[in-house]
């Protein structure tokens, strides 16, 4: 475990030393602060102390911002040829994953605890649904985890940050939009699986406050699928060396 925080306290260290944290977390807040409380649907409008509004966007920019986050993430050892000095330290590649996907983790979630003010200016408002609340803070979590998994694996089979950019967003893209979308097309089991397989599906139910073991067990699974998938290819990686 210790090796694993070295790693992402290294990462963490990266992120805020290359300006990148500081980038994101205020296009995040300027974008969120801009349609939570300016744009002409914002919570002021629907008349409703709760953080619909927010939750809504924050769905997308996260979508956004996490790739970007977690691009550089192994396409830079690749590039740089680090590997191979990480080879010659007793760390695994199950360590390397791990610590590069807490890192983007902790991250994303320093973002969104500046958002905070956000809950105690609506809870004076007026009677907030601190359950709705805090259920749309866990699903925008669990979103950020998702697709952090998948930006490390997309990182992890090339050297090019660009590449890895925009093969993330395209398979989160799918989980994002296209298959609650494809649902509507089909009836069955096979739109019961596509609308399965919806992030927002599952980000919506967070979003009323309902705890449900399914939701959980999504994410949870696009989690282990995508750090599995990118420990896989540093082994093949290892093997092949």
């Amino acid at each position: 475990m210790n090796k694993i925080w070295i790693i992402t306290r290294r990462e963490l260290a990266g992120y805020f030393d290359s300006l990148i944290a500081y980038v994101i977390i205020i296009l995040f807040l300027g974008l969120t602060g801009y349609f939570t409380w300016i744009y002409q649907t914002n919570v002021f409008v629907a008349g409703q102390a709760d953080l619909r509004v927010f939750f809504g966007w924050a769905y997308w920019t996260l979508f956004i911002f996490t790739p970007a986050i977690t691009m550089r993430s192994l396409s830079d050892e690749n590039r740089a040829g680090t590997f191979e000095l990480l080879a010659t330290k007793p760390i695994s590649d199950f360590e390397i994953v791990i610590g590069k996907f807490l890192a983007a983790l902790l991250m994303m979630l320093a973002a969104m605890a500046c958002t905070i003010p956000y809950y105690i200016t609506v809870a004076n408002l007026g009677s907030v649904d601190h359950g709705s609340v805090l259920g749309g803070y866990l699903g925008l979590l669990l979103v950020v985890a998702a697709y952090a998994s998948i930006g490390i694996f997309t990182s992890s089979i090339t050297n090019n940050q660009v590449v890895a950019l925009l093969t993330s967003w395209v398979l989160c893209f799918f989980f994002h939009f296209m298959f609650g979308l494809s649902s509507s097309a089909f009836s069955g089991i096979m739109a019961d699986l596509l609308n399965y397989l919806s992030v927002q599906t599952h980000f919506n139910s967070l979003m009323r406050g309902v705890i449900d073991s399914r939701d959980l067990i999504f994410f949870i699974s696009i989690v282990f699928g995508g750090l599995f998938l990118a420990k896989t290819v540093l082994s093949k990686r290892n093997w092949t060396n």
